[in-house]
């Protein structure tokens, strides 16, 4: 699958994408939990973990974003690229696999 692919997912495909995501880490964290769990479902796990984080806070930024261009007050910090800009852990845009080339 291509990047422009990727750019024409339906909001319910990314929905369910999501979901099962969700589904998947915290089958991944019972089976850890249980000390069943192999390397690669721990590896896979950590994938996971680190995804729904970046996820999370691309919801954030974006809610605080709107919430900053519609006059409330938010801490903002300006970027090269993108202002106003909501830093939360580790920034939100430049973490973005689709604008590294993934």
């Amino acid at each position: 699958m291509n990047f422009e692919d990727r750019k024409k997912r339906s909001p319910e495909a990314i929905y369910v994408i999501g979901k099962v995501t969700l589904e998947k880490l915290e089958s991944l964290a019972s089976k850890i939990r249980d000390d069943v769990a192999t390397e690669a479902d721990k590896v896979n796990h950590e994938i996971l973990r680190e995804i729904v984080a970046l996820a999370s806070n691309r919801v954030s930024v974006e809610e605080n974003e709107s919430s900053v261009t519609k006059g409330s007050n938010a801490w903002t910090e300006k970027t090269a690229s993108h202002y106003p800009h909501i830093r939360l852990h580790g920034g939100a845009l430049e973490d973005d696999p689709l604008k590294m080339g993934m």
